[in-house]
């Protein structure tokens, strides 16, 4: 679209919107029934470590949205002259998982804990043995059931638990629903029904410690939509939340509010079987839809669904690229010391470039990248340590390579599982993220660390607010006729622009030495965990 057309898309309410809460950045992106975005807004935050538990405020959560919206009011009105009064979809969506606890009145009965916290680890053993379902410590169910067997006080008075995704849409249309990408990391689903399993209700329901409370667990978790379907509209109250001067009109159709993995996989065009996408930042994840289901349970693979409701075997990682981000601060401030003042931008690029000339293997260096506990390696808390021996080659393109490594490490032993053990093949596995940002350098690593061909797309950079617009656009199409396969084959990606990288044999040899070393001393970081309060 031209200025005049995508002004006149504006004046009519031809524009969706999609809002995204990761665990570093609330981003919002205002887009065309084309799918170009004409307006973009971003707030940038962090989770808090408070009385033991990883959080975020609700009112930063309000804070962040409603400064990123004003970010698009403002862009809209000064590129194209127009007041943004009226939207035709919203759709929300944002870091999965965690628990939120609502009474009767709506009051949140204890502070949001977050997909981060590894404090659920006897609650989620006991139901992955009852369920004989994988049921992983950031899952709601398995926070929950924690907080039953804790016997804290505020479980009495729960009537409604959900996602921080599914929080937010409630607040902006009164809906208490989710999509199904997100409800199945509340509570397991049932592929064939659409909904949670009857079963594993019932299982949970009946369970010694639960059966006393005086609510029944399907009466408290939020109903289950697919991609597509109806989940309310924008009320007033929800859009003088959303846009604080006044001006946004309610009316809007709310897309089902989906998380961070399943708007991951739609702005990948990764949503059909024996497709796959990987998603780096904060937490990293791989998502592999399932044209079968797997042999046996494993604890380090969980079954999700795409936004369609598609199995999905999904391996999560808590620690990626904060470690990194951590370290090119520390750089930064060096290069202040030296009068050089250094965009993002360029630091990363810098550094990352730097890694082209570093040994295969790292030199010899080790890194362990927890800021919090890692649940593949077994790690109850975060102790980021690096390592080296006396001979080690301490060189900064080994440093910088070892921290690339490092941030890939557990998400390949997971992905290592689906390989050997179940023999899982995908045709197509594309990453996005922030480490892609520099070309080349991140997304080799990861070819070498997985032994597998991995493609970014131009679409990828967009993010997961991008993906949440499109699955607002899809509800809008209100058709039921077109797959949300086929929506994003024939409508979205028309004409995708993209690089693939294949495996570089010397490379993935290097991996392989480095993934060695740091198996071995995985002692060493347990070690640190336990030895440094």
């Amino acid at each position: 679209m031209n200025l005049i057309e995508t002004s006149q898309a504006i004046q009519q309410g031809n524009v969706s919107l999609g809002i995204e809460l990761g665990s570093t950045r609330i981003k919002a992106v205002l887009v065309t029934d084309d799918f170009e975005t004409i307006a973009s807004g971003g707030y940038v935050w962090e989770n808090k470590f408070e009385n033991g538990i990883w959080t975020y405020s609700l009112e930063e959560v309000w804070e962040g949205i409603q400064r990123s919206y004003a970010q698009i009011a403002a862009d809209v009105q000064g590129k194209y002259h127009t007041t943004l009064t009226k939207i035709s979809a919203i759709g929300v969506s944002a870091m999965m998982h965690g628990y939120l606890a609502f009474a009767e009145n709506g009051e949140l009965l204890v502070p949001f804990r977050t997909w981060r916290n590894n404090i659920t680890e006897q609650a989620a053993d006991e139901l992955t043995e009852r369920f004989q379902f994988n049921i992983p410590q950031r899952w709601s169910i398995a926070h929950l059931y924690q907080a039953i067997l804790n016997q804290e006080p505020h479980v009495k008075d729960i009537r409604f638990i959900t996602t921080l995704a599914g929080y937010v849409h409630w607040k902006l249309s009164g809906e208490k629903v989710l999509g199904i990408g997100d409800a199945s990391g509340v509570f397991p689903v049932d592929e064939e029904t659409g909904t949670y399993r009857e079963d594993f209700l019932d299982t949970f329901d009946q369970l010694e410690n639960v059966a006393p409370y005086p609510w029944h667990i399907s009466e408290i978790l939020p109903k289950v939509l697919k991609a597509g379907e109806y989940a309310g509209t924008l009320t007033p109250e929800g859009a003088a939340l959303l846009d604080v001067n006044g001006n946004l009109q309610a009316g809007s159709l709310m897309a089902p509010p989906e998380g961070d993995a399943g708007t991951g996989m739609v702005c990948t065009n990764s949503v059909r079987k024996r497709t796959g996408n990987i998603s780096v930042g904060t937490s990293a994840f791989s998502m592999i839809v399932l044209d079968q289901p797997l042999e046996k349970v494993y604890r380090d693979i969980d079954i999700v669904t795409t936004p369609s409701g598609a199995p999905v075997a999904m391996v999560h990682i808590n620690n990626c690229s904060s470690d990194i981000n951590a370290w090119a601060n520390l750089f930064k401030q060096f290069a202040e010391r030296l009068g050089v003042d250094l965009p993002a931008d360029r630091l990363y690029e810098t550094l990352f470039l730097v890694a082209a000339k570093a040994d295969p293997d790292a030199g010899g260096l080790l890194n362990y990248s927890y800021l919090s506990g890692e649940n593949i390696t077994k790690m109850p808390a975060g102790r980021p340590l690096f390592v080296r021996k006396p001979d080690s080659a301490f060189t900064l393109a080994n440093f910088v390579q070892a921290q690339l490594y490092a941030a890939f490490a557990p998400l390949k032993i997971g992905m290592d599982i689906l390989k050997n053990e179940e023999g899982i093949k995908t045709d197509v596995l594309i990453a996005q993220g922030g480490l892609f940002k520099t070309p080349v350098i991140g997304q080799q690593v990861l070819a070498n660390a997985l032994n597998t061909p991995i493609t970014v797309m131009s679409t990828a950079g967009e993010g997961g607010a991008w993906g949440m617009a499109v699955l607002a656009v899809y509800a809008k199409s209100g058709n039921g006729k077109q797959s949300l396969e086929d929506f994003l084959d024939q409508n979205v990606f028309t004409h995708p622009e993209s690089m693939t990288l294949s495996p570089e044999p010397e490379g993935v040899s290097g991996y392989e030495a480095f993934i060695k070393r740091y198996e071995a001393g995985l002692p060493v970081e347990s070690m640190a965990v336990k030895s440094i309060g």
